[in-house]
């Protein structure tokens, strides 16, 4: 097994379908050529047709940002893992600040999305994180720490080599507070350490583990360069295909 370095996009919610389909076809035409594996993780409306976009370009893949935990049923207005399937989706995002923030999502939740969506054979984008009054306490390496090994410690050696986490310091998302790249670096290689203890040595130094910190043009390079940071879950710069593009060609 071999790590990924990966530029994953998170278009949030934003983008109607006309805006969604030329930003797509801007990252196309502008990708350099190399070992980066660019991710668009769009709302739902876009993923057919991306798909279709990007069908013919072999680092270039596409995420949903969400997906429900059940097969199929009574459940208005939700969208199941072969619903996502069955448009071409490689990789769903999971857990994110924003899905624990807003809608109540835990791990506990999130362990059975995560189940669902490999087996429907996609990868899932595991986000974990802490809040300001959490690292401001010292105790962000401990809820970390419980938050991975609450939705990812019932897996099998085999489903973790198909699992990509990201780290999002949610303090240092809109706060004003800005995350160094070595304090990055550092719950990093702690959350690579809980792999390690649970998981071996081989399928934790395989896992791409992405950062969700803000991650800008000039940002990049320095955090892409800390050893145990594979890449990044990109915000607001995945909305303009220039940033995007500069944010891949920082590795």
């Amino acid at each position: 097994m071999e790590r990924k370095q990966i530029a994953a996009g998170n278009w949030k919610m934003n983008m109607d379908y006309n805006e969604g389909r030329d930003l797509a076809k801007a990252v196309v035409s502008g990708l350099q050529p190399s070992d980066v594996l660019v991710v668009l993780g769009t709302p739902y409306i876009h993923l057919k047709n991306i798909n279709g976009i990007i069908k013919d370009v072999s680092n270039i893949k596409l995420a949903a940002q969400n997906c429900h935990q059940e097969e199929n049923g009574a459940y208005t207005g939700e969208v199941s893992a072969a619903m996502l399937k069955s448009c071409g989706v490689d990789f769903v995002i999971l857990g994110h600040s924003e899905r624990r923030e807003y809608f109540g999502e835990d791990d506990k939740l999130i362990a059975r999305k995560i189940d669902i969506v490999l087996r429907h054979g996609m990868q899932p984008i595991y986000c974990c994180g802490e809040k300001l009054e959490v690292r401001e306490a010292g105790k962000h390496e401990e809820l970390v720490g419980e938050q991975v090994k609450t939705a990812l410690a019932h897996l099998t050696k085999e489903q973790m080599a198909q699992v990509v986490v990201a780290y999002e310091p949610v303090w240092a998302i809109g706060t004003g507070k800005t995350a160094t790249p070595g304090q990055a670096q550092q719950m990093h290689k702690h959350i690579r350490s809980i792999l390690r203890e649970k998981f071996g040595k081989e399928v934790a130094d395989a896992t791409s583990i992405l950062y969700g910190g803000s991650v800008k043009p000039g940002n990049a390079r320095e955090i892409f360069a800390q050893p145990d940071v594979d890449g990044g879950l990109i915000g607001g710069a995945a909305l303009k295909a220039s940033d995007f593009l500069a944010i891949a060609d920082s590795f």
